[in-house]
């Protein structure tokens, strides 16, 4: 009969450290194994693929259980992380051969999505950010780190907006709060699918002192705080690599949120959700990994200093004008390994002898690396960046003498010190190599003594050393020549006193040598350790030099040019620009440029033409331009003079909100309000067709509101585009706003884009041949002419002709709003515009003026055509229109 399952001391071991990690898969270590049990095991198998078996199968409940090779659990613990959950690692902590009853074990690392330190090649150009976060008083103190880079950045958020924002941003994994953290961003994180990981107690220590000592502000030393205490129980090691703390406040960069980093494709396309297409993608032309990462950043903070963009502008230029330098640059440049990530493995103690020959590599680079730059210098334009290019000579001439140049990737099997470094090492490898030279002789010895020439000298790690006979020749060996050691089934094993001790000659300088070894290798990892500060100054120069290069790079390659800066104008004026990742996919003599000209009193660029025409990519493209010229990049354009932006707002394409579950209209409206609310006159603004979510003239109605509000109350740089063509009346009436629009035309009867913008406003939409081009059927293309016909035999005018907000405000002061002030959330800048709209409703004609006696032909004609009309084959569309053009008849005869 089965028995119950006892709780054996491994088991009562392995649930004590269980209970102390509940929300994270056991590593448990038995042997050569990693073993999971319980629902570890179930679910592990299933995400791992693995065979899910069972301890102790017999009993009436046995222990489900599976496990992995230590050697390869790398790979199934990267699994695991990449789908958000937490490993932690069991090892045995105590030499199982001295170890008195049940070996001891501990969890010596828990490995997190936010603290993952071996990056695959795929991500060696990405960040992979821990976040943390604490709500005081309705702030919120924020800070970030890459574990395996050091890089520690914190900042005081003012809103939830803002935490979200910065979060989603930094495509972060997990947030370390505490558990004062309000549920409603906890919540927000959970539909983004950020990990919530929680760490209230916070322990004060010498590593917190030295990350939080420019710090003076107590929320963001709170922040850190907590940071570090989660890290530091985490890893459970040194975390010397760790940078000092930067505050950074987002308002000193140009500010976007991410619905506008998503909207513009910077780092990951819309299609695909790769980086290809994306502006990132184009402008990486970096030749190391830190460089990489430093291009994402700049990316995703542009400035909006402008003595700091003309100084990255200033270098862009010198390295454009010295090619051949340029080229001996990138040459050397390419031969840096990841410096950054090499610092934080010396600091995390997990770094090999190869890593370090990939240190001296790269260090061996930087004496080239500063001459070149040197000696473009003349100006002074390299200053700050020569400054940071230390070679730190001491690590690599240590590493030099130290680390064998090709050494095994274990450090604990041998051969990873260079001979001539330890005498003491030098003495053990030398009686090994006599040891085993003196073992050849004496087998050479014995074979010629005895005359037995297939007798051998072997070893194994049971018996040592030992000289075996076969058999057959054992009538042939002297009597007492050799004392017997081991019988086998077809020989016999030997041993003598000479060979004994030569064994334990030769056993114990293995032994002690291995040993050595690894404690040298540790002490140059110490002294390498000790210059991190140095190295990761170093990286930074090294990052930022790969970053200006590549700028170099795609400038000359794509004959960008370097924008001229304003400091207080607002005037735009882009002479023959291009949308570079476009440019770049189909061709520069393929790609059609297109100007931007809004001088300084003009705010409001009001696009119309057909749909597919390139309204939105004129749009995009100047926010790239934007974005380029305040990285410090050149722009494509043939000239270009531009303000320097304090935010970018979009409004672009159609899509839900997946955190709040907006639907797409509402999600319109909250990005147009957001921006609408925040925008100042330093901002550009882009909005893509307003309003068609919703109906025709309630569409209408808002879109025309929401260009009077820009244009009376924001007067942000904003392009505008729309379908609703009774819009452009606007120009006439709003002294900042112009029309623009992409030119079409026809030819046979077919649609052809010219791809070009063009004063003025377009003459019609074009819609029915967009869907001949999306080849719709014939017959409804053929119906939808017909319909369009009709509606177009009686024109409309529709909103524009009520007055504008400007004009409700001189003729009805009583009924028109204050503006709401832009720091206001709870402003509803529509409000004003759309008042003015219906103030209008009463002043408008009856339909039938029964008072006026007997109907004039106009009115006669007009209940003929109701008469006659059919209702059921009109679209509510159709039918509103039709109204309207019977009200004009009527308002033009009474």
């Amino acid at each position: 009969m089965p028995q119950k399952t006892k709780e054996t001391p491994m088991m009562a071991q392995y649930q004590a450290i269980k209970d102390d990690y509940p929300d994270a898969f056991l590593f448990y270590r038995i042997g050569d194994f990693y073993e999971l049990f319980y629902d570890d095991a179930i679910k592990g198998a299933q995400l791992l693929e693995l065979t899910l078996t069972a301890r102790n199968k017999s009993a009436t409940d046995p222990i489900p259980m599976c496990g992995v090779p230590h050697h390869a659990a790398q790979n199934y613990v990267d699994i695991l992380v990449d789908k958000g959950y937490k490993v932690a690692i069991c090892e045995q902590v105590e030499d199982p051969k001295t170890a008195v009853g049940m070996v001891k074990r501990e969890v010596i690392q828990l490995i997190t999505p936010g603290t993952i330190m071996d990056q695959k090649a795929a991500t060696a150009k990405s960040n992979n950010y821990l976040t943390a976060l604490v709500e005081a008083k309705g702030a919120y103190g924020f800070a970030y780190t890459d574990l395996s880079t050091g890089e520690l950045k914190v900042s005081r958020l003012a809103d939830e907006e803002a935490v979200i924002n910065e979060a989603v941003s930094l495509r972060t994994k997990e947030m370390v709060a505490n558990h004062q953290v309000s549920q409603s961003i906890l919540d927000d994180l959970a539909k983004l699918n950020i990990l919530v990981s929680y760490q209230d107690q916070v322990t004060p220590h010498a590593e917190l002192a030295f990350v939080s000592q420019g710090l003076t502000d107590a929320l963001e030393q709170q922040v850190v705080a907590q940071l570090l205490m989660y890290l530091t129980i985490t890893q459970k090691r040194s975390l010397a690599h760790l940078q000092v703390a930067v505050p950074y406040e987002p308002s000193h960069f140009l500010k976007m949120d991410h619905s506008a980093k998503r909207n513009l494709e910077l780092v990951t396309s819309l299609r695909n959700g790769t980086r290809n297409g994306t502006l990132l993608w184009l402008l990486d032309m970096t030749k190391t990994a830190m460089g990489g990462r430093l291009l994402k950043q700049w990316l995703d903070r542009p400035l909006i200093n402008r003595p700091a963009i003309l100084k990255r502008q200033a270098k862009v230029a010198s390295l454009l004008d010295h090619f051949f330098e340029r080229s001996s640059l990138q040459d050397e440049l390419t031969k840096v390994y990841d410096l950054e990530r090499l610092a934080g493995r010396v600091a995390f103690g997990n770094v090999n002898g190869r890593d370090l020959i990939q240190l001296k590599t790269s260090l061996l680079q930087v004496p080239k690396v500063k001459s070149i730059l040197v000696g473009i210098n003349d100006d002074g334009t390299f200053d700050d960046v020569v400054d940071h290019l230390d070679p730190v000579s001491d690590v690599s001439d240590l590493i030099e003498r130290a680390i064998n140049d090709d050494p095994p990737i274990s450090i604990k099997d041998g051969n990873v010190i260079k001979t001539g470094y330890n005498q003491q090492l030098d003495d053990y490898r030398d009686a090994m190599a006599n040891g085993k030279k003196w073992i050849a002789e004496l087998q050479a010895q014995e074979r010629e003594a005895t005359g037995i020439h297939n007798l051998k000298i072997g070893f194994n790690k049971v018996f040592g050393y030992y000289i075996e006979v076969t058999k057959a020749n054992l009538e042939r060996l002297p009597e007492d020549r050799y004392e017997r050691k081991q019988t086998l089934t077809n020989a016999e094993r030997f041993s003598t006193p000479e060979l004994k001790a030569k064994e334990t000659l030769i056993l114990e300088a293995q032994e002690k040598s291995t040993a050595l070894e690894y404690e040298l290798f540790t002490a140059v990892r110490e002294q390498v350790k000790a210059q991190i500060h140095r190295l990761q100054r170093l990286a930074r120069g090294i990052a930022s030099l790969d970053v200006l290069q590549s700028f170099a790079v795609v400038s000359e390659t794509y004959h960008y040019v370097r924008p001229t800066l304003t400091s207080h104008q607002h005037d735009l004026q882009i002479e023959a620009g291009r949308h570079p990742v476009v440019e770049k996919v189909l061709g520069e003599q393929k790609y059609i440029p297109n100007d931007v000209k809004m001088a300084p009193d003009q705010a409001i660029l009001l696009i119309t033409g057909p749909n597919m025409s390139g309204k939105s990519t004129y749009m995009r493209q100047l926010a790239l331009m934007v974005i380029m010229a305040q990285m410090g990049c050149f722009v494509p354009a043939k000239s270009a003079t531009m303000p320097i932006f304090d935010q970018i707002f979009t409004r672009i394409g159609a899509a839900d909100d997946l955190i709040s579950g907006q639907s797409t209209f509402m999600v319109e409206m909250m990005e147009s309000n957001a921006a609408l609310a925040h925008a100042t006159a330093d901002s550009l603004i882009l909005f893509d067709e307003i309003g068609r979510g919703t109906a025709t003239y309630d569409g209408m109605a808002l879109a025309q509101a929401i260009i009077e509000y820009l244009h009376d109350h924001v007067h942000a740089k904003t392009l505008f585009s729309t379908h609703y063509h009774e819009l452009i009346a606007l120009e006439a009436k709003l002294p900042a706003l112009r029309n623009v629009h992409v030119g079409a035309v026809e030819e046979n009867g077919n649609l052809v884009f010219l791809h070009q913008m063009l004063p003025g406003a377009a003459d019609k939409s074009y819609g029915i041949h967009v869907a001949k081009l999306a080849g719709m059927p014939t017959n409804l293309l053929q119906r939808a002419t017909e319909i369009l016909t009709k509606l177009e035999a009686a024109p409309v005018t529709a909103v524009t002709e009520a007055p504008t907000a400007t004009e409700s405000a001189a003729t009805k002061q009583e009924v028109t709003p204050a503006p709401a002030p832009k720091s206001a959330p709870e402003a509803t800048p529509v409000a004003a515009p759309v008042t003015a709209q219906t103030d209008t409703v009463d002043e408008q004609l009856a339909l039938f003026n029964y008072q006026a006696g007997d109907l004039t032909t106009t009115e006669a004609n007009v209940l003929q055509d109701l008469k006659s009309v059919d209702l059921m084959d009109l679209t509510p569309m159709a039918a509103m229109n039709q109204l309207y053009a019977w009200q004009k008849q009527l308002k033009k005869k009474s």
